[in-house]
């Protein structure tokens, strides 16, 4: 009982952080610095959320009127261009971890051997998002996320960097 009890937990921690299912497609529209649209190759339209990273805000537009309704945060739209540079286009693997409360599917994205999640927070376009990380990518995650900051890439090289998930508390940005 002891041997499948400790089994058992082992079988649960693991699959906790487990991939859910893996897709491939294509990316269709790159919203913001962590957020991007693909289409499978069996043309289902995902919304997802790139997972363990946060990118600053960028403006956020009325739909009715067309105007900005909330600004954006300082390098919202180079993260969003970063990102959009990197897979716009292109087909790309996405191993689903979650979905979130969006109902959005959060996933590590792949462009063939390249994580782009890490390459995102390593180029100083994104911070870890360190309040949903979970091994084994947390550590990795802030190892770069800590280069990124000591070099002053990007983010990193703002005065007054404000968290996004900081910046979307003060303005009730959800």
């Amino acid at each position: 009982i002891l041997i499948f009890a400790i089994s058992l937990i082992f079988f649960i921690n693991i699959s906790s952080y487990a991939t859910i299912r893996t897709v491939t497609g294509a990316i269709t529209k790159v919203s913001d610095g962590d957020t991007i649209h693909l289409t499978t190759l069996e043309q289902t339209k995902l919304k997802v959320r790139l997972y363990g990273i946060d990118a600053p805000e960028t403006n956020k537009i009325n739909k009715h009127t067309g105007q900005v309704n909330i600004p954006g945060q300082p390098y919202g739209d180079a993260s969003w261009k970063a990102l959009e540079n990197k897979v716009m286009g292109k087909q790309v693997k996405a191993d689903i971890i979650e979905f979130d409360k969006y109902r959005r599917a959060v996933c590590m994205i792949w462009l063939n051997d390249r994580n782009i999640n890490f390459e995102m927070i390593r180029e100083g376009h994104a911070e870890a998002f360190i309040e949903y990380l979970k091994e084994p990518y947390k550590t990795e995650f802030l190892k770069v996320e800590k280069e990124a900051r000591s070099a002053k890439r990007g983010i990193w090289s703002l005065p007054g960097y404000e968290r996004p998930r900081e910046f979307r508390k003060r303005l009730k940005v959800s």
